[in-house]
């Protein structure tokens, strides 16, 4: 066991920084094997694209235009684009230029427009944005220097009410109490689908489902009091699916409400994404449940949101994120995780490399939910090396409701079926719950772990690792004894660990 002295933490800190800059700065090393199109603000979408100089305008264009396998599109350095790209099979998205990666932005439009904001109650300062928009996770203000806390009601018997108490009808201006609380209100659609079993229908989440954005600014008009807001709007921006072989490189994406890669399926084939920067991700809702007498406390109204930074949900096979900076990420920064519903799930061939990933309530989750007799699925060849994952649960998306969650490598405890599960070579650097939620049914599925680094304070949680086929395994604190517990229990004979003293 080691002091995590001043020291050493300052050129923790330092490594961190070197990181996030190579990352930045990353050269274009795209291969393209057959047409090339560009996308730049210069650009119109009437032009063929084929040079920098007839480049496209609109992400709008990409996602329509009939690109074939080995085609690649290059976003102009330097530039910013707003919207969604709907991928195409074996497409390489990626840059040209000079300068910074391109910005590709999730709402179609800044918020900062004083025009756009009428008050509508000026007792409690609560400005209304006059155009509809969809849900937003949560605003940012001045490119990371704010942000919103976002209010949640429940929707139960055809009213909102809050959701600590059901009993009481959600008042806006009552529950409105800090500067920059948002709420948003969309009733225009409704469904009785997820509702388990209830009566009456609740909002349907849709990606067209556009509401009222509601924001508490107590120094008045927020168009005016702030340069940049950009809200984390229900949509990914790289919108995967199922599609094979699309490589994502260079790319700067930010401010998204649900993933900023998105792909599923039952066996999504070369998925990479490379060189990237995702930032502020994530916090829409995916669903209202009415009434759930399980999550999370039982009886209550039940409203999950969800924003992961880059997700498979499905099978999958050569899945690589390497040599990405991802932070403030709702959820999880990467990901792959499936319930089978009785479907065979094969997921393969996986790798983390490389990242710097921080401020995420997850910064890795996993997980395989072998449900309704599935015996087939599994996880395999997976490997987890030269991560720096940092800071979990200390990031915007711990308002959640749940705040017990977070982990630096989350894999719950599940079945979580795995051979040739590697992790290794990483910084595990503090957590404010677990550092490691590593569980699964049987001993053999957990990852073979070795030269490993540690920095959390002295008395926290390590986590959990092993089997629960029997039992929960217990909760492993990181004390003095943490040498022990590493080597011992989770089998990293050659980490090192280091223990930040209470001041």
């Amino acid at each position: 066991m080691n002091f995590a002295t001043q020291s050493f933490l300052n050129t923790l800190e330092a490594q961190c920084e070197r990181r996030k800059s190579e990352i930045r700065g990353a050269a274009d090393a795209t291969v393209i094997a057959g047409t090339t199109y560009y996308v730049s603000n210069a650009g119109c979408d009437t032009n063929d694209g084929l040079t920098p100089k007839t480049s496209w305008a609109t992400l709008a264009k990409v996602s329509e235009a009939a690109l074939q396998p080995g085609d690649g599109v290059l976003f102009c350095r330097g530039d910013l684009f707003r919207g969604q790209v709907k991928t195409k099979p074996g497409v390489t998205y990626g840059a040209y230029g000079t300068g910074e990666k391109p910005r590709l932005y999730g709402w179609d439009k800044s918020l900062a427009d004083p025009t756009l904001w009428e008050e509508v109650d000026a007792t409690h300062h609560i400005w209304h944005w006059t155009e509809k928009i969809l849900d937003p996770g949560t605003l940012v203000f001045n490119h990371g220097e704010m942000h919103s806390v976002k209010l949640i009601p429940s929707y139960i018997n055809g009213r909102f009410v809050c959701r600590n108490d059901e009993s009481k009808p959600f008042v806006m201006a009552e529950e409105m109490v800090r500067d920059l609380d948002i709420y948003w209100h969309f009733t225009d659609l409704m469904t009785e689908k997820p509702s388990k079993g209830e009566s009456f229908p609740v909002p349907d989440m849709r990606s067209n489902s556009l509401g009222d954005l509601y924001l508490r600014c107590d120094r008045g008009n927020p168009g005016k009091v702030f340069d940049a807001i950009e809200a984390l709007t229900r949509r990914s921006m790289f919108a995967v699916g199922s599609n094979a072989n699309v490589h994502i490189d260079n790319i700067c994406m930010k401010y998204i409400g649900l993933h900023a890669v998105a792909a599923g399926g039952e066996r999504v084939q070369g998925l990479h994404v490379t060189n990237c920067e995702i930032g502020w991700i994530g916090g829409t809702i995916q669903h209202y449940f009415g009434t759930d007498p399980n999550y999370p406390q039982g009886g209550r109204g039940t409203v999950t949101r969800f924003g992961n930074g880059v997700e498979i949900y499905g099978g999958c096979d050569d899945y690589e994120v390497s040599n990405c900076y991802i932070y403030q990420a709702y959820d999880a920064g990467i990901t792959h995780q499936v319930t089978t519903n009785g479907k065979t799930r094969l997921m393969t061939r996986i790798r983390y490399r490389e990242n710097l990933v921080e401020h995420c309530v997850y910064a890795i989750e996993y997980f395989l939910d072998m449900t309704e007799g599935d015996t087939q699925s599994y996880m395999e060849d997976v490997e987890m090396s030269g991560n720096i994952l940092r800071y979990s649960g200390y990031g915007w998306g711990q308002q959640r409701h749940n705040t017990d969650t977070p982990a630096l490598i989350k894999g719950w405890s599940y079945v979580n079926r795995a051979r040739d599960y590697r992790v290794h070579h990483n910084v595990f650097d503090r957590s404010a719950y677990r550092m490691l939620h590593l569980v699964a049914k049987e001993q053999a599925s957990c990852p073979v772990m070795y030269e490993n680094t540690y920095v959390q304070h002295a008395g926290a949680m390590l986590g959990q690792y092993g089997g629960n086929a029997v039992a929960e395994p217990p909760i492993l604190s990181f004390d003095h004894h943490i040498d022990q517990t590493l080597s011992g229990q989770l089998g990293d004979q050659n980490a090192k660990a280091y223990v930040i003293e209470k001041e």
